[in-house]
C-alpha cells in the first residue's frame, strides 16, 4: 500500500542554554492541522515520549544466531583440522599436503576477496548510512499526530508489528499555548530528535511545535519540500485498525501500583528463561491482592497495594511478557498502572496514568503473533448493518464534537445506541476513527489523508467471506434469549453441505461478543484465540437481517 508524504523541510531542534525548541515538520499533503506550545511537565513528558520512542524500535521477533564469524573461523582453521586428520596415516604427507592446501586456499581467498571487496565496501557504507544518518529509515511509517480540544496524541506501531504505543496529553502539560488547530497529521520523526529528547531539563524552556509554516510554503520552493513514499505493507495498516477494534472489546481491569510494574521488570532483567511455559499469569481473587505468577520460574508477587474489585474468581495468563521493559522509564513519573486484559491469549493494555499525561501500550497475544494476522478483533465487534445515511450522521456529529460516547451521540441524534455502536466501529476499522481506552470515549482520528481500501483489508482473513457465503447458500436457523445485564444470547444451526454445526453467541448491549461456542474444528482447536469462525459469523448476521426486518433494536 502505497503512502505519499510531503514534509516541509526536516523536524529540527534549536538548543541555548535556557530553552530548547522542537520543531516537527508536518505532512503539508494533508488538511492542516497545528500546535504550538511550552511545556510545563518537562521530565515526565520526557520520559513518556522516550517510552514512545522504545516502541517504535521494538523488534523482538525470533533472529537466528549469525554464524558467519564462526564459518570465517573453521575455513581458516580447515587446513590444521585436514593435517591433524591425516596425520595417522603419513606424517610427512600430511604436512607436504598441508602446505599445499594452504597456498591453494590463501590463493582462492585472495581472489574471492578481490571479486567481493566492492560488495562489501558498499554494503558497508550502506548500514552505515542507514543507522547514523538516516535511522528512520529503519521503520515503517512516520509517527501520528493528533491535535484535539482537550489533549494531543501521539500514535506508533513498533517494528516486529505486535507493539502499539500512544502518549496522550492534555494541555495542562503545557503552560504556554501559542496555537493550535485540531486534526491528524504525520509527522517527519528525524533521526537526531530522540537524542534531543533527553536533553530536556526541568531548568531549560522547551516548545513544542507542530510547525504551521509547513502549510503555507509558496509552490515557487516547491524544491525545500522533503516528499516520501512508503510503500507500507497491508499488514502495518491492518494492525492498527486492529489495535482500535480490540480496544473496544470488553476486558478485565486491574489496578497494580508502579512498584508491582517496577518488580515484574526486575524480574524479567534478572532471570533468562531457557524453557517453557513464558507466560504472565494473572491470578484475581475478589477482595484479594492482585497476585502475577512468572513461568516457568513460579516466581509469585503479590501486589499488595492492588486489590481486584472484580466479582469472579480467575486466572488469565499473557505471553509476549518482555514487552514490558517499555514501561520501565515510566514507573518513576507513574501514579498508577491500569491493565486491560481481553482473556488468555489475548491482547491485554496497560495504561500508565502520568497525571496529565497519559501513556497506553498495546501487546498483541504473544510477539510473533501480531495485530494484523492472528488478532482479527473487528470480527468480535459490533456487527449490527448500518446504513449509510446513518453512518454519515453518526460520523457527521462526532466531526463537530470530535469526541463522546456511542450513548452521547446516539442520545444527541435521538437514533438507537446499538446503531451508533455499529457505526463508529465500520469507521474504527476503516482507520478514521480511534477508540481512547483510558477516557472511553471515540475520538476522530483520520490514519490517512485518503480512504484506506477498506475491504482489501478486512478480508486478509477469509472466514468472514465464508460466512457471506454461508448466508446466501445454507440453511440457518437462530433463536435468542435476554440474558442479565442486557446480554442476548443467540443458538442455532447452520446446515452445510456434509454437516450441521450449532454455534452459540452471548452478545453484550453494546453488539459486541462476550462469549462463544461452536462444535466446528476451528473453534476447538483456536477458541476465540484467533477470531470466531465463520458460523457464529454468519448465524449473527442471519439473526441480524431478522431483526432489522421486524424493525425490532
Amino acid at each position: 500500500m502505497l503512502f505519499n508524504y510531503r514534509f516541509a523541510g526536516n523536524s529540527t531542534v534549536t538548543s541555548t542554554s535556557h530553552m530548547t525548541g522542537m520543531s516537527f515538520a508536518p505532512d503539508t499533503l494533508r488538511e492542516s492541522a497545528w500546535f504550538v506550545g511550552k511545556l510545563h511537565k518537562k521530565l515526565a513528558f520526557r520520559e513518556a515520549i522516550s517510552a514512545l520512542h522504545d516502541v517504535v524500535i521494538s523488534d523482538l521477533r525470533f533472529k537466528p544466531k549469525d554464524k558467519t564469524a564462526y564459518k570465517e573461523w573453521v575455513a581458516q582453521n580447515e587446513t590444521m583440522f585436514l593435517a591433524e586428520y591425516m596425520a595417522g596415516y603419513d606424517a610427512q604427507a600430511a604436512t607436504n599436503r598441508m602446505a599445499e592446501i594452504k597456498t591453494e586456499l590463501a590463493t582462492i581467498a585472495q581472489q574471492k576477496d578481490k571479486i567481493l571487496s566492492p560488495f562489501y565496501r558498499a554494503r558497508k557504507r550502506y548500514f552505515d548510512y542507514l543507522y547514523f544518518v538516516n535511522r528512520e529509515a529503519w521503520f515503517v511509517l512516520d509517527p501520528v499526530i493528533t491535535i484535539h480540544p482537550d489533549e494531543l496524541f501521539f500514535e506508533c506501531f513498533s517494528e516486529d508489528e505486535s507493539t502499539y504505543g500512544k502518549l496522550g496529553c492534555n494541555y495542562n502539560v503545557f503552560k504556554e499555548i501559542n496555537d493550535y488547530k485540531c486534526g491528524t497529521t504525520n509527522v517527519d520523526y528525524s533521526s537526531g530528535l530522540y537524542e534531543e529528547f533527553q536533553k530536556i531539563r526541568d531548568y531549560k524552556e522547551t516548545e513544542l511545535k507542530v510547525d504551521p509554516t509547513g502549510f503555507t510554503v509558496q509552490t515557487t520552493q516547491e524544491e525545500a519540500f522533503k516528499e516520501k513514499k512508503i510503500d507500507l505493507p497491508d499488514s502495518w495498516v491492518r494492525g492498527f485498525l486492529q489495535v482500535s477494534s480490540a480496544m473496544t472489546l470488553p476486558t478485565i481491569q486491574v489496578e497494580l501500583h508502579p512498584m508491582d510494574i517496577y518488580s515484574i521488570c526486575l524480574l524479567l532483567r534478572r532471570f533468562k528463561e531457557k524453557r517453557g511455559p513464558r507466560s504472565l499469569r494473572y491470578v484475581l481473587e475478589p477482595g484479594h491482592p492482585v497476585k502475577v505468577v512468572l513461568e516457568p520460574w513460579g516466581k509469585e508477587i503479590v501486589c499488595a497495594r492492588s486489590v481486584y474489585t472484580g466479582s469472579i474468581s480467575q486466572e488469565i495468563r499473557t505471553w509476549g511478557r518482555r514487552r514490558l521493559l517499555i514501561l520501565e522509564r515510566l514507573i518513576p513519573v507513574a501514579k498508577k498502572f491500569t491493565v486491560h486484559l481481553l482473556g488468555t491469549g489475548l491482547p491485554a493494555f496497560y495504561i500508565a496514568d502520568l497525571g496529565d499525561m497519559n501513556f497506553t501500550l498495546g501487546l498483541s497475544g504473544w510477539t510473533s503473533n501480531d495485530w494484523s494476522h492472528a488478532g482479527n478483533f473487528d470480527l468480535l465487534a459490533p456487527r449490527l448493518t448500518v446504513d449509510d445515511a446513518t453512518k454519515q450522521q453518526v460520523f457527521a456529529a462526532l466531526q463537530k464534537e470530535w469526541l463522546g460516547t456511542s450513548a452521547q451521540i446516539a442520545q444527541k441524534l435521538n437514533i438507537d445506541t446499538a446503531k451508533v455502536a455499529g457505526a463508529l466501529s465500520a469507521y474504527t476499522q476503516a482507520g478514521r476513527v480511534i477508540y481512547d481506552l483510558n477516557s472511553d470515549v471515540y475520538r476522530l482520528r483520520e490514519l490517512s489523508r485518503e480512504p484506506l481500501p477498506f475491504d482489501k483489508l478486512r478480508f486478509d482473513n477469509p472466514r468472514e467471506e465464508m460466512a457471506a457465503q454461508l448466508l446466501t447458500t445454507q440453511e440457518i436457523k437462530v433463536s435468542s434469549q435476554a440474558l442479565p445485564d442486557n446480554c442476548l444470547q443467540l443458538t442455532g444451526t447452520v446446515k452445510s453441505a456434509r454437516k450441521t454445526f450449532n454455534p452459540q453467541l452471548v452478545i453484550d448491549g453494546d453488539e459486541k461478543i462476550k462469549s462463544a461456542h461452536c462444535d466446528c474444528s476451528y473453534y476447538i482447536e483456536n477458541k476465540l484465540y484467533k477470531g470466531p469462525c465463520e458460523h457464529m459469523l454468519a448465524m449473527r448476521q442471519s439473526f441480524n437481517k431478522t431483526r432489522i426486518a421486524h424493525g425490532l433494536k
